[in-house]
């Protein structure tokens, strides 16, 4: 990352999930000042709504902005700016901006409140991202005993059905393809909202994320929709009926479960909604669903405290016995104010022993990768070509990401953004798909409104 040295602002957007993400921003915010010492420094995101205090302290910080006020970063920032260049921020930033100018001299802008937090509208169009994600839900509710979101976020709040509508109809004008919906728990996207609060749609509001995908599907021409991370116990026998029917043609055969252990005693000292076999029970049914070429992801956490060796053998069985595509691993890191911050204090595990393990888990996984994408050498299968590397692209080749979420390269040149289908021929040396473009080439069609 490039730092800029004669800027007058550098707005630094934190994440505090972990011990590494918090000090990685400190380090990046002594940077920007030892590079910089005139810049005024606004920090946001997370860590800012964690310890906002802590970031104050720090030399250059001019401004701390935490996830509740972030909506009016923007005016805080400009406000900050040096005279000869300060622009008339009521122009700018209307409402949010005269919001943050009426207090110039205030430093932490962070509460509970979460009264200034704010789902992004800006519309996304295919760009850098061939695929872009459009965040349609906010906060979480769940108290997982391991995290530090329900502080740093706030309630769940999800982005009203009829501005999501306009975002995907957007998107498909601009000639997007490929749109991923995520949020921080996206199963719950709708709780909040009642009819009044989407005032202005065709159609009633959509009450649940299955609702709203089937109104998307009937209502615009949207090739491929993508799910991001969803709780196994928000798969419910509506969003799982969509794989049925849509999966393989208008939604992605892909779902992502966070798993984070497969031991029944360290799901519940996580708070976690369900039990080792709920989960198991959830990805078969959605393998009954979508069929055999679905690729399952989840996230595992090791060495969560008191974790012991037959716990995590738990978790080792687990995985061996589901047809897992790919798998996040990473080790507990205890996060302040958090149940399991004290647990971790009581009962650690030995930095060994989560090497150790992580060590395990990680040969696993690629086990499990290598099998899962064999399964499709010899078969023709639907992609989306990407922005290719210029190492790769200097080798003739193509990137793109298969329908059901496997990275491939392509023989020759094809251009981000587009629909194929492609032939896989093996596996490249980094493990990726290796393909051609199949002869009966999937042309690059779109679904018209309301064939759902």
């Amino acid at each position: 990352m490039q730092l800029p040295t004669e800027a007058d602002v550098v707005v630094v957007n934190t994440c505090s999930v972990t011990a590494e993400a918090d000090r990685a921003a400190r380090a990046f915010i002594r940077r920007a000042h030892r590079l910089n010492p005139l810049a005024r420094i606004v920090v946001t995101g997370c860590y800012a709504q964690r310890a906002p205090d802590e970031l104050a302290a720090m030399a250059g910080v001019a401004a701390v902005v935490g996830n509740s006020h972030k909506a009016l970063a923007p005016g805080i920032a400009l406000n900050l700016m040096r005279p000869q260049v300060l622009q008339p921020v009521s122009e700018l930033i209307q409402i949010n901006a005269v919001q943050a100018a009426s207090a110039p001299q205030q430093v932490v802008w962070a509460d509970d409140l979460f009264a200034h937090s704010f789902l992004e509208e800006t519309q996304l169009v295919p760009g850098l991202q061939t695929r872009p994600n459009l965040k349609i839900q906010e906060g979480c509710g769940n108290r997982c005993s391991f995290c530090v979101i329900p502080q740093t976020r706030g309630p769940s709040k999800s982005l009203p059905g009829a501005a999501v509508l306009r975002q995907v109809e957007g998107f498909v004008a601009a000639g997007g393809n490929e749109l991923v919906l995520s949020g921080i728990n996206l199963g719950r996207w709708g709780c909040d909202l009642t009819p009044l609060s989407d005032a202005g749609a065709r159609t009633p509001s959509p009450a649940t994320l299955a609702a709203l995908i089937r109104q998307i599907f009937r209502q615009t021409a949207l090739p491929r929709l993508r799910l991001s991370s969803i709780e196994p116990m928000d798969w419910d026998s509506e969003l799982i009926a969509l794989l049925a029917e849509f999966g393989g043609t208008r939604l992605a055969r892909h779902a992502h479960l966070p798993l984070q252990s497969g031991s029944d005693a360290v799901l519940r000292r996580m708070h976690r909604r369900y039990r080792p076999w709920h989960y198991a029970e959830k990805v078969h049914a959605l393998l009954r669903a979508a069929g055999p070429d679905l690729t399952v992801g989840a996230d595992v956490m090791v060495g969560f405290p008191g974790e012991t060796d037959a716990e995590f053998e738990e978790t080792s069985a687990l995985i061996r016995s589901l047809p897992f595509g790919y798998l996040h691993l990473f080790p507990f890191s205890p996060r302040p104010g958090t149940r399991a911050w004290a647990f971790h204090a009581e009962r650690p595990v030995a930095s060994a022993a989560v090497d150790e393990r992580m060590a395990a888990l990680r040969v696993l996984a690629a086990e499990k990768s290598k099998t899962n994408r064999m399964r499709f050498v010899g078969r023709s299968i639907d992609a989306i070509t990407l922005h290719t590397q210029a190492d790769l692209a200097a080798l003739g080749r193509s990137s793109a990401l298969t329908e059901n979420f496997l990275p491939v390269e392509i023989e020759g040149k094809l251009p981000p953004n587009r629909l194929v289908k492609v032939l896989v021929t093996g596996l490249s040396r980094e493990g990726r798909l290796a393909a051609q473009t199949d002869l009966a080439e999937r042309p690059d069609r779109r679904p018209s409104a309301f064939s759902a």
